[in-house]
């Protein structure tokens, strides 16, 4: 139970942090073909540190799971 809560917010962080890299273009808070207000550079930055870092944990997870199977299946043939 809680390995399926802690995947929700993993997947949840990582949408959140695309959204947040998408919103200024999809809000519209950002002119098109002007420089990036300062509010679009943040969230850029802020949102796709958010979406890598999420990324990165939820591949630490699925090794972790993967490696866990392997160990069980070798302890079964044993």
């Amino acid at each position: 139970m809680k390995a399926k809560l802690g995947v929700s917010a993993l997947v949840l962080l990582f949408l959140g942090g695309l959204w947040l890299v998408a919103a200024p273009f999809a809000v519209g808070y950002q002119p098109r073909g002007a420089e990036y207000v300062d509010a679009t550079v943040n969230d850029l930055w802020v949102g796709g540190g958010l979406a890598g870092l999420a990324f990165v944990a939820l591949v630490i997870y699925a090794a972790d799971a993967l490696r866990e199977l392997a160990r069980r299946g070798k302890h079964a043939e044993s």
